[in-house]
């Protein structure tokens, strides 16, 4: 669920990209609420409705019925392969595990490791 997420005051997520798993009600209101902009997939049988669905899950479904190659490209939706890539150099640079125990200190090895990552990028792309 998208709401484990936890979202700081300085916001640096614009944009939430994820696939049909995350289709629904509550995570297209917690993303407005935040003031993301949700491109998640709907299901393929997704209907629209006006008492119980979000009005921008409802918009999204309309935008994938009518035209869902249009809908990708005005999110920029399939780009996932660009994070994979990421998520797999890290993985080669540090391995595939942390070594903390309490969750707290998980998310900032995690970050400790993303930032070092974007530093050697920096470095070595000049």
């Amino acid at each position: 669920m998208i709401e484990d997420i936890t979202i700081k005051q300085n916001k640096i997520v614009n944009t939430v990209i994820a696939d049909g798993s995350y289709d629904n009600n509550n995570n297209f209101q917690f993303l407005s609420f935040n003031g993301i902009k949700p491109a998640i997939k709907v299901r393929k049988n997704s209907r629209c409705r006006k008492k119980t669905n979000h009005y921008l899950r409802n918009k999204t479904v309309k935008m994938q019925k009518n035209n869902l190659q249009q809908w990708k490209v005005s999110v920029d939706y399939g780009q996932r392969w660009i994070i994979e890539t990421v998520f797999s150099c890290i993985k080669r640079m540090f391995g595939e595990y942390v070594t903390a125990i309490k969750f707290k200190n998980m998310i900032k090895e995690i970050m400790l490791k993303a930032s070092l990552y974007n530093l050697f990028q920096s470095i070595t792309i000049r």
